[in-house]
């Protein structure tokens, strides 16, 4: 890891999210392992590790045996040190997830929709955080467009609309935030599931409280798009006179129309995955949805199309988004 280039601030936080993904990564590390994996100097480690000792932050788990000198010092990472929380919001309830540094789950909830009133937002941001005051980020998931922390399309919710989220909350907490987009979230949750290929390509459809989207994932990365407005299918039009969620207020058209959005990305991206809601699907339409993308694409081309449970995906998708922000910013 290269020291040249970097305010000491900024080499701080390099220096503590390595220490922090390395030791969670081995489960345990010696200074020397330490300073070998990351490439820092070994006082430079030693200074560190003594102050997180210090803190709290890492464990001392006991010595090594010795191989003829000075017996090594072993820590690991104390996964409840900090703590994250991912919370959503949808437009008849707000859903939350408390979660350690290991990504495990001290609490699950739901509770009263937010989306009328930023202060109700921050009222039940503040009650969680009362009860677990060790929460050090903040994950939150938006039925609208989001570019670096600003709600830019979000309709019908005017009280959020170009309104910066995450620089709001961060200087109301004084933590790191991140904003997501609901099925961006949605998308890197379900891709982020363990034994899942890394390198696939991904859509996740879901047809919502809030009208139609869509998060797609192309070998690994989620796609925002130029704009940040990725994703809205909202506006496809598929018919003469009808866009994509026109046609699927008329019952005649819903399963043709969602058969050629699916052909649609096939024909444009070819993924791997197109994921519905289990909730808003079941198997006879995915049949359906599939015979009916047949007619537009050729059938070796489809990709694979099946359920899964969209607001645990969601949740997943925001607790990545907020681990990674907790390892990285962090003080």
């Amino acid at each position: 890891m290269s020291e040249l280039f970097a305010t000491p601030k900024t080499m701080k936080k390099i220096i503590l999210s390595g220490i922090r993904t390395t030791l969670l990564k081995l489960g345990s590390a010696t200074k020397v392992e330490l300073s070998d994996q990351l490439g820092i100097s070994f006082p430079t480690i030693s200074k560190f590790l003594e102050q997180m000792e210090k803190d709290g932050e890492i464990l001392l788990l006991g010595l090594d045996d010795s191989s003829g000198g000075r017996r090594a010092k072993r820590y690991s990472y104390n996964p409840d040190h900090m703590l994250g929380l991912a919370i959503y919001l949808e437009r008849t309830e707000t859903h939350y997830t408390v979660f350690n540094c290991l990504g495990e789950v001290k609490k699950q909830g739901k509770t009263s929709s937010v989306l009328i009133d930023k202060d109700l937002l921050t009222t039940c941001i503040e009650d969680i955080m009362v009860l677990y005051p060790k929460i050090s980020a903040l994950a939150i998931g938006v039925p609208g467009s989001v570019e670096n922390g600003r709600v830019f399309y979000i309709p019908g919710y005017e009280h959020f609309q170009d309104f910066d989220l995450k620089g709001y909350y961060e200087n109301h907490f004084s933590i790191p935030v991140v904003v997501e987009n609901d099925m961006n979230a949605s998308v890197l949750g379900y891709h982020n599931k363990k034994g899942r290929n890394k390198n696939q390509s991904l859509v996740y459809l879901y047809f919502g409280q809030n009208g139609p989207g869509a998060g797609i994932l192309i070998n690994g990365d989620v796609v925002r798009g130029s704009t940040f407005f990725s994703g809205e299918v909202s506006f496809v039009p598929l018919y003469d006179q009808q866009n994509f969620i026109q046609s699927l207020e008329t019952e005649e058209y819903r399963t043709d129309a969602i058969s050629r959005l699916v052909a649609a990305f096939v024909a444009i991206i070819n993924p791997h995955t197109i994921i519905f809601c289990v909730d808003e699907m079941n198997k006879v339409q995915i049949d359906q949805i599939t015979e009916g993308g047949s007619k537009y694409i050729p059938a070796e081309h489809l990709p694979e199309i099946t359920m899964s449970d969209w607001k645990q995906d969601y949740l997943h998708g925001l607790q990545k988004l907020g681990l990674d922000l907790m390892i990285t910013e962090a003080k």
